[in-house]
């Protein structure tokens, strides 16, 4: 409310014990304090009044509905704010950029991943082995 610290207070204070004087000091305080109790009663009883006429006209469910559009508004915004950000330049490089690494990554995978063709073995144990009647 006031933005009087205790080194102004401290000042008010002393001032007012010369000026006053000690004597009457005590007195005024106690007429300063209830006058400030009745500025508050009185700032209480007008917020009082004041709400209770917002609340008969039907301001509080005015305010309700006004803060339910916005919030309409504000996804509106929220989208908005992020078309702007939106570059289509960094999406379609980003996009180009894993079609080339994944055609890179099909083009090598097939030849690495190959397995080599088996060789025929020329010895007579390995023939004896793949001919069934031979064996018999």
């Amino acid at each position: 409310m006031l933005d009087i610290g205790w080194s102004e207070l401290l000042v008010i204070g002393v001032v007012a014990l010369i000026v006053v004087g000690p004597k009457d000091l005590p007195v005024m305080f106690k007429t300063l304090g209830r006058f400030t109790a009745r500025a508050r009663g009185m700032a209480r009883e007008f917020q009082r009044a004041m709400d209770q006429a917002a609340n008969d006209l039907g301001i509080k469910d005015v305010a309700k509905d006004l803060n339910a559009s916005s919030s309409g508004i504000n996804a509106l915004k929220d989208a908005a704010d992020k078309f702007e950000k939106w570059d289509p330049r960094r999406a379609a490089t980003t996009a180009a950029k894993s079609a080339v690494a994944g055609a890179a990554t099909a083009a090598v995978t097939p030849a690495a991943t190959a397995e080599p063709a088996p060789v025929a073995d020329p010895s007579p144990a390995a023939e004896a082995q793949q001919d069934p009647k031979a064996q018999a």
